[in-house]
């Protein structure tokens, strides 16, 4: 049986009162960054190949189903507005297409062949990543998917939470996070969910990070999208540059970007 499916550390979760369940679950939520504490080297090499690949054009693509499909969606989301990359650049697929984001659609992730179709849609290839998620590392259409992207020369990586999985086995670049049983037996959306975000986040900000998109602790490049994100966006400016507040919301009405809002009044007070 595989670790994800194996049962709960619990019993009788109905006969709990409420503070038992929520510090029960806190208590095993714990574990969860030791476990990808461990897999550490294997995040790092997947980040150091997608970061090659992607100074040369590349693009990075997430293919998963449920709770994992949609993990990859919200990564690739999140990255235009935090870093100011395309909407093109980080792309996140999952089985039975955009409606299943909200809705199951029944058996889409059984299909073998449909991943590598719903590829084909972005003109994938040699130069772009592709990262397959799945808690049990065995999904159909996520495996067919990374198969063919091997076939055709594109670096495969993949996060399961099991070991030994035959999505470890095809992947260039294989994370394992090891979370252990779940609160509730196989319910992959608590731990194995959580390991799969955390590790996301890594490997995206880091990327991000190699490619320039952050200075200093900074989102430079972040869009302006609405009145919070313009303060901060105010904030960086006049820390920067030392300018007062009218001063950087002019700038960066003209600018667009903190990165391009500071490059400018530099150039014009040299």
């Amino acid at each position: 049986m595989m670790i994800t499916e194996s049962s709960s550390n619990y019993n009788d979760l109905e006969k709990m009162d409420v503070e038992e369940i929520l510090q029960s679950m806190n208590k095993e939520d714990q574990s969860v960054p030791q476990a990808i504490n461990k897999s550490i080297p294997q995040i790092e090499e997947l980040v150091y190949g997608i970061v090659e690949r992607m100074k040369k054009g590349g693009r990075l693509f997430y293919i998963g189903a449920g709770t994992s499909g949609r993990l990859g969606i919200v990564d690739a989301s999140e990255c235009p507005p935090t870093f100011g990359v395309p909407f093109d650049l980080v792309i996140g697929i999952i089985a039975g297409g955009d409606g299943a984001i909200r809705k199951a659609v029944e058996h889409a992730e059984d299909n073998e062949t449909q991943a590598w179709v719903d590829l084909q849609k972005y003109d994938i290839n040699e130069n772009d990543c592709l990262i397959g998620i799945a808690a049990s590392g065995r999904t159909p259409y996520v495996i067919g998917g990374m198969q063919k992207a091997n076939e055709n020369g594109i670096l495969t990586g993949c996060i399961v939470c099991n070991p030994n999985s035959k999505m470890a086995e095809v992947a260039q670049y294989p994370i394992e996070i090891i979370v252990g049983p779940e609160f509730v037996t196989g319910s992959t959306r608590m731990k194995a969910g959580t390991a799969q975000k955390l590790c996301l986040n890594m490997i995206s900000t880091s990327v991000m990070i190699q490619l320039g998109k952050v200075k200093g602790n900074k989102m430079v490049d972040m869009q302006l999208t609405n009145h919070k994100l313009e303060k901060r966006a105010q904030r960086m400016v006049m820390e920067e540059i030392d300018v007062d507040e009218e001063t950087a919301k002019t700038l960066l009405e003209k600018n667009g970007s903190v990165r391009r809002a500071v490059e400018a009044f530099r150039q014009n007070n040299n």
